[in-house]
């Protein structure tokens, strides 16, 4: 591990990812790691356990203390040892990446919002968590924080919840690492098929949570296959969420004889074949403060079938199939692209070519404008 710098520019608290690399925990790496191709002078505070993800990519690393395991230790951790820390390595910046922030440092602080569905979406979230995220959210306005959306669609919703300053926000677009999120050589498609099981399949990727609307998918699946002689599958990969519902949905639809799986957490180095490899991606999300599945699906060559909530049209553009979030409108979109190749075919390369406009050099950019405020 290298040790810190004398006085390093910005501390990023990497203390809040999970270990399965969700989205926030892949922006988070991305970030960090053009900020060494750059040559930034960036320290990343982490959790044991990914300290050698971060030293890998010559890092500056720190370690937190192994209690930040446990949550509600880590938010103690954050008001008292992130500050700490700051001072010791002086660092002049805090960027706190998923929310919450120290409550109380002289430290120029940047927290990043990267969603505002605990508002536009109530319902698809404990009243707990409901609660906890819109206090965090508006205190970042309270306290007059620079905030960093990864999409205009978050800034305005961002604006209207909060009434903060119009300069206090920055729209950093995420992007796509090309070098892991392809179109895939037939060689990984086969491995994938055969290692699962399958044939033919449509693909969902993220975290199994109501708003991401995977029962009215299951729902929708089912009346687009349910005529077709050779039924594909429909695969569902990402961490186990809060949607209670969905297990009984998969039940119901393989006992009445439709092939859908939740094969969890799907390593990176097999998400281009299961993306890429898929009939279509299915990710008719109720909301989203940016989409990147929809993103990393694209740039595999993947065509998709997604909603125009919130900011998925910013992603998306004239390169993916839109629908309603109603089962019956995701079975109509889903049998016209099962029926049509053609229109797939257009899709796989118009995403492809949109998926390239994404670079996290460029998320990069935005990011250390704000940094150097």
């Amino acid at each position: 591990m290298k040790k810190a710098s004398a006085q390093p520019l910005v501390l990023v608290d990497a203390t809040a990812i999970s270990a399965q690399r969700g989205g926030v925990g892949r922006y988070v790496e991305e970030l960090a790691r053009e900020s060494v191709r750059a040559g930034l002078s960036l320290v990343v505070v982490c959790q044991p356990r990914d300290e050698k993800a971060f030293a890998d990519m010559d890092c500056d690393v720190v370690m937190a203390p192994r209690f930040v395991e446990s949550v509600p230790l880590r938010f103690l951790w954050e008001q008292f040892g992130l500050p700490s820390l700051a001072r010791r390595i002086r660092a002049t910046t805090i960027h706190s990446p998923h929310y919450t922030f120290p409550l109380f440092t002289s430290r120029h602080r940047v927290v990043t919002v990267h969603d505002l569905t605990f508002w536009s979406h109530p319902d698809r979230h404990s009243a707990l968590k409901r609660w906890f995220f819109r206090f965090w959210i508006t205190s970042t306005a309270r306290f007059g924080l620079d905030v960093i959306v990864p999409s205009a669609a978050t800034g305005a919703e961002y604006r209207r919840v909060t009434r903060a300053s119009k300069d206090r926000i920055t729209v950093a677009f995420h992007g796509v690492d090309r070098d892991i999120f392809h179109p895939p050589t037939p060689q990984s498609v086969a491995r994938f098929t055969q290692l699962n099981g399958v044939t033919s399949w449509i693909a969902f990727l993220g975290t199994i949570e109501p708003r991401k609307n995977i029962v009215p998918l299951i729902e929708g699946f089912r009346r687009a296959t349910r005529d077709l002689a050779t039924r594909p599958s429909l695969l569902l990969a990402g961490a186990p969420g809060w949607d209670g519902e969905v297990a009984g949905a998969i039940a119901s639809a393989v006992d009445n004889g439709f092939d859908v799986r939740h094969l969890g957490y799907i390593s990176l180095d097999d998400l281009p074949a299961f993306l890429g490899g898929a009939i279509a991606v299915a990710y008719p999300s109720e909301g989203e403060g940016f989409g990147l599945p929809v993103l990393e699906a694209m740039s595999c060559g993947a065509p998709v079938l997604t909603s125009r909530s919130l900011s998925l049209p910013e992603v998306g553009g004239d390169a993916v199939v839109y629908t309603d979030t109603t089962p019956e409108a995701i079975g109509s979109a889903l049998a016209e692209l099962l029926s049509d190749k053609k229109l797939r075919a257009s899709l796989s390369a118009a995403a492809v070519k949109r998926a390239a406009r994404f670079t996290w050099s460029a998320c990069l950019v935005a990011h250390r404008a704000v940094w150097e405020r």
